[in-house]
């Protein structure tokens, strides 16, 4: 269970994350929801000490991960893992390379500048690939890939840190809304078939009713809202993010199923 206890962070005078305290059972796809400024990307940030918490305390299976620091750092950023909304690939490089990339915590970094990876992560890369019908891009240069088949190839090299919690910061917001759907298949599928934690800020509230078992609003760095899907209201919604409530509730009531 990931527990979030007090937890706070503060930029100067701006406080972005204001005493959250969260329980998240393992295997729980959760969706953070609220306005641009909510604080949401702090949040994901600071659980996996990409941003240092003020105060508080991120807690992972009974142990406190906002006191570690070199290789146990180093151990917790691998597993909770980070797909951001700009894919952060490498684009001169292939996708093969790229999803490689994952493994730098668990093998020599020399294998990564010579590209000379064992066949065991070669063939551990492949199968993530082929998880996401994207195998046969494994040669392709990243930057020549569409903005979904790069959404996938950062899923695939977050999965090959072998992590137990997968934490997605706004993963669709740039893309179109076939790729979208693409996208949120593949955090699905990672969350049913794997059974990871996935904790996946969303600006859509159709997509996070249809794909999350969770949602946790918030509004100035707080936790307004923590509840399933069907617990949002509209009028709940609207209360949360005020006047933007119209452009995210959408007109689509009926969101489509994740993949099993």
């Amino acid at each position: 269970m990931l527990k979030l206890e007090g937890l706070t962070t503060t930029f100067g005078k701006t406080c972005a994350v204001q005493d959250v305290s969260l329980s998240i059972p393992a295997g729980q796809f959760v969706g953070v929801i609220g306005r641009s400024g909510a604080g949401k990307s702090t949040l994901l940030r600071t659980i996996n000490r990409l941003a240092e918490p003020t105060s508080g305390r991120v807690i992972w299976r009974d142990a406190d991960m906002t006191g570690v620091s070199g290789s146990q750092l180093r151990d917790w950023r691998r597993r909770c893992s980070m797909v951001f909304q700009q894919f952060n690939l490498v684009g001169r490089l292939d996708v093969l390379n790229n999803v490689l990339m994952g493994r730098l915590t668990q093998t020599p970094f020399w294998r990564a500048v010579t590209k000379t990876w064992s066949s065991e992560d070669r063939a551990l890369a492949f199968a993530a690939l082929d998880q996401f019908d994207i195998s046969g891009l494994a040669s392709q240069r990243a930057d020549q890939l569409s903005g979904g088949q790069q959404q996938r190839v950062a899923i695939c090299r977050a999965l090959m840190q072998d992590p137990e919690i997968i934490l997605a910061d706004e993963p669709v917001a740039s893309l179109d809304p076939r790729n979208t759907g693409i996208v949120m298949d593949a955090l699905a599928l990672v969350n049913r078939q794997f059974g990871l934690t996935v904790l996946c800020n969303l600006h859509s509230l159709d997509l996070a009713r249809g794909y999350c078992d969770r949602l946790v609003g918030m509004a100035n760095g707080r936790v307004v809202f923590d509840g399933t899907p069907a617990a949002l209201t509209d009028a709940a919604a609207r209360e949360l993010y005020g006047m933007d409530a119209d452009e995210v509730i959408g007109p689509d009531r009926a969101a489509k199923p994740p993949v099993a």
